[in-house]
């Protein structure tokens, strides 16, 4: 039968478990990780991430939206889950029902959600985000210890936990970030001296977890080392390694003759008899637009040039000096292959964007197959699962695999 999809997402929970043991190695004895698992766990799956999370010991959950929020508890995870973004007053009550933690940072908010506790007749947790100098979200650094105070006094409320978070942990300068570390531990000590103790601190994202080790106060909160990346000017990164590769297949090989223009706007024409390869991805995917004539994919472990523009469906590549090539062949578009690797920071620097961002639009026409001992465990697509497609993608990883092994040989 062969691999059932033509283009997917490869997430090695092997890796994933390893980056988050050494995260936790790294954050030492008595600190927990909050996990960042909102935009879908980074398009890893949110779902599958907090469920090996989990297993691993990983104390609480980070999402930003209502709905991720709810997704998780739908399928039935039950770690605390906090909402690190601001939900809306009309959101409260699916938040209260599905046992979610929302960060509270204005009165009113905080008052409509202790009526909401009290209906419920259950205490609901919620975190507060001191603003040391993100500017973004969060309760101002001068009011904050007024704002404590009164929601201490609202019924049906435990603070769970008080936070900050830092615009430039990943600086080369890193004076900026180290003052904040050192206004939130003094604002804390002022809030321990009128009686107010939140149960965990927590600043450190990243960037802070890996620079900043007097940021790693009771909770770490990665979100991109923990699926194997590391933020720029990171002083320290600790054997993590990429969680996601992407991957598409040859759908069509072509010989065209010199002269011959290739996609939307002709803007590639060839210059010699050329082999063309067309990947069945494009900008319909999540595979940048950008990286139109300037990219590159790997086919059989080697860099092949992208040719023409990529289009919504399908890209182009060279494949005149791989002869061997043929429909069906894997394409790599980041991460390894036969001991050839292409970077997902490579792409992004090739899409202009941030590594963030690719991982994030992979969009969900894209299947995601969880790989545990180098065998599909798990495949979620637009269609569900179908039974006999995970024992299909073991099969192709087998074969290419062997392949792999007889081309070494060879």
């Amino acid at each position: 039968m062969g691999m059932p999809v033509s283009t997917w997402v490869e997430v090695d929970l092997d890796r994933f478990t390893a980056n988050l043991r050494a995260i936790q190695a790294l954050a030492g004895e008595g600190r927990g990780i909050l996990l960042v698992v909102k935009a879908d766990a980074y398009g890893h799956g949110a779902v599958e991430m907090a469920e090996a999370a989990a297993a691993e010991g990983v104390e609480v959950l980070g999402v930003a939206t209502l709905h991720e929020g709810i997704q998780l508890r739908q399928a039935g995870c039950r770690l605390p889950v906090v909402a690190l973004s601001p939900l809306l007053p009309s959101e409260i009550a699916e938040a209260v029902a599905h046992r979610l933690e929302p960060t509270v940072c204005d009165l009113d908010f905080a008052r409509a959600l202790s009526a909401a506790a009290l209906a419920a007749g259950l205490p609901v947790r919620c975190h507060v985000e001191v603003d040391t100098g993100m500017g973004r979200t969060g309760v101002r650094e001068e009011e904050a210890e007024g704002f404590l105070e009164r929601l201490a006094e609202m019924q049906g409320l435990r603070l769970a936990s008080l936070f900050t978070h830092f615009p430039d942990a990943d600086a080369g300068d890193l004076g900026f970030a180290e003052e904040q570390v050192c206004r939130f531990r003094a604002f804390a000590e002022r809030l321990a001296a009128r009686g107010i103790r939140p149960p965990r601190l927590h600043a450190a994202n990243s960037a802070g977890t890996l620079n900043l080790p007097d940021a790693r106060f009771d909770w770490v909160r990665p979100g991109l080392i923990a699926y194997g990346h590391l933020p720029p000017n990171a002083r320290a990164g600790h054997g993590v390694r990429p969680v996601m590769s992407f991957k598409s297949r040859l759908v069509q090989v072509r010989d065209l003759p010199a002269g011959t223009p290739v996609s939307y706007g002709r803007t590639f024409v060839t210059a010699r008899p050329t082999r063309t390869g067309v990947v069945a991805v494009g900008y319909g995917h999540g595979y940048s637009w950008l990286l139109s004539n300037r990219g590159h994919m790997l086919v059989g472990g080697r860099r092949v040039p992208i040719v023409g523009r990529v289009t919504m469906d399908l890209t182009m590549v060279d494949l005149t000096d791989l002869p061997e090539a043929r429909v069906g062949d894997d394409v790599v578009l980041f991460g390894e292959q036969d001991g050839g690797v292409l970077p997902l920071e490579e792409v992004a620097e090739g899409s202009e964007t941030l590594p963030y961002e690719i991982m994030c639009t992979i969009g969900k026409r894209v299947t995601r197959i969880y790989v545990r001992g180098g065998r599909p465990v798990k495949l979620t697509s637009l269609v569900g699962e179908r039974a006999g497609w995970v024992e299909q993608a073991a099969d192709h990883f087998r074969l290419r695999a062997q392949a792999v092994a007889v081309a070494k040989r060879g």
